[in-house]
């Protein structure tokens, strides 16, 4: 079993997601012309102004919160510790550029949901990639797979492997047992995720305002203190990125080594075409009135979640001269935090990792509760699902067993890997939305979707949430 997952991994981890997600960037990129360049102000215009949601649907900030939540996680910390170890320090630069061509894909993807939402039976908007599959490409066969697949690894699998290094830095720092661990993630997360998406999307939108902000100005602190060293870091992260720095295997292995590594833990923490925040994107009710501007709110999910807070670690990281051996990227971190803040640094890395794993639990609860309900799961589902939840937590906390986690990346890449071939088919789509998106915006006018405007659309859409024109 163990070499079939890895063979499975190899092939698409290696070859097909990160030339295949790459590719999509690039593609959504040019279709959109430089979308996510040229509206990067509007996007924070858009998130000054959604701050209220409805009885159907949550604000656009809860859900770019809530997506953060899921985003911003264990691999800003330790994976940028072992993108760096491993490929050197031109794994961020490539890092950069996947975060660039991925907040492309995030908007379509995001926009796609948004416009195939539905109504559940309490009257909460429920979409993602498994409605836009089944409603917007008529194969319900893809949207089932999806939805397995992203139950077994964000409803379960992925829960244990955050529990697990908050574990150990928590442990570390603190020198908290594997019990008291347990425990406290346990009563915390059955608090909030028994209030289901509404009880997560409130937390979120306190705690990762406050852990993104308050990781950022530590970064930033440290830059500040060593702005001389800086220049001579980016010139190391973009020689390291071309080759132009020893490494094993030459000039083409070293640029090959920091691509791979780089481009990899780039798409595993920003999940930019994977089809996870898509889930929690259609649960907003968009402001302005139109599907895009939920696209671009989540476009700056990644923005957020890679050209700031992956970038904050790796310059820690370099400018400590800690040097990451590419195995275990916590305790690499730590050591790079306690070079500037002495035994605190150890401490600040370790209550860091328990916000960002912590929350990145209940983000991917909101997904597996989604893709539940798409199933057919109703009230004794979400129950077997957050007690599962639970139960993963207490098993991620005392067991590494590594080949659940290949399994769970294996599923994961099967998931992503038909979201992409869904938002390419659906791409035309994503491109009338954006054209009348952008009209709008050029004759002054706050944009406003109705569907009786875009019979070509109207296929597979509710006309029941897309009819009323709001006032703007």
């Amino acid at each position: 079993m163990s070499p079939v997952v890895g063979l499975v991994n190899g092939v698409l981890w290696n070859y097909v997601l990160v030339y295949g997600l790459l590719g999509v960037g690039v593609f959504f990129t040019l279709r959109l012309r430089f979308l996510q360049i040229r509206r990067l102000p509007h996007m924070l215009h858009v998130i000054g102004r959604g701050t209220d949601g409805d009885d159907a649907g949550i604000s656009p900030f809860q859900a770019l919160c809530t997506s953060l939540a899921s985003r911003v996680g264990t691999g800003n910390l330790a994976g940028v510790a072992i993108a760096l170890g491993v490929g050197g320090p031109g794994a961020l630069f490539w890092m950069w550029c996947t975060a660039i061509v991925g907040m492309a894909t995030a908007y379509a993807e995001s926009t796609l949901a948004q416009l195939y939402k539905v109504r559940d039976a309490d009257g909460q908007y429920r979409g993602g990639p498994a409605y836009y599959m089944t409603l917007g490409l008529r194969k319900r066969w893809m949207g089932i797979t999806f939805a397995v697949a992203l139950l077994l690894t964000y409803g379960l699998v992925f829960s244990s492997v955050h529990a697990n290094a908050m574990a150990l830095a928590l442990g570390d720092a603190f020198g908290f047992s594997r019990a008291q661990i347990a425990i406290g993630l346990v009563l915390l997360t059955a608090v909030i995720i028994f209030g289901g998406l509404r009880s997560v999307a409130r937390f979120a939108e306190w705690a990762v305002p406050f852990m993104a902000v308050g990781y950022l100005a530590l970064a930033l602190w440290v830059v500040a203190t060593n702005l001389a060293e800086v220049p001579a870091v980016l010139s190391l992260v973009v020689r390291s990125a071309f080759g132009l720095e020893p490494a094993a295997g030459g000039v083409l292995g070293g640029i090959a080594a920091a691509m791979l590594n780089g481009v990899k833990r780039g798409l595993y923490s920003n999940e930019a075409g994977m089809g996870s925040a898509p889930n929690v994107a259609a649960a907003a009710t968009p402001v302005p009135h139109h599907p895009a501007s939920q696209g671009l709110v989540q476009s700056l999910g990644v923005f957020i979640d890679t050209l700031l807070i992956c970038s904050a670690t790796g310059f820690v990281i370099l400018l400590s001269g800690v040097v990451a051996d590419g195995h275990d990227g916590v305790r690499v971190t730590q050591q790079a935090m306690t070079v500037f803040f002495g035994e605190a640094g150890s401490w600040f890395v370790a209550i860091a990792m328990f916000f960002f794993a912590f929350t990145t639990i209940l983000g991917n609860y909101t997904y597996a509760e989604n893709n539940l309900l798409y199933l057919g799961g109703g009230k004794a589902g979400l129950l077997v699902l957050r007690l599962a939840a639970l139960a993963v937590i207490v098993w991620g906390v005392y067991s590494r067993v590594q080949i659940v986690w290949d399994a769970a990346d294996a599923a994961m890449a099967i998931m992503a890997s038909i979201n992409l071939v869904a938002i390419v088919m659906l791409a035309g789509v994503v491109v009338k939305l954006t054209r009348d998106y952008d009209r709008q915006l050029a004759a002054g006018r706050s944009p406003v979707f109705h569907i009786a405007d875009h019979a070509d659309l109207a296929d597979g859409v509710d006309p029941g949430i897309w009819r009323e024109r709001r006032p703007s």
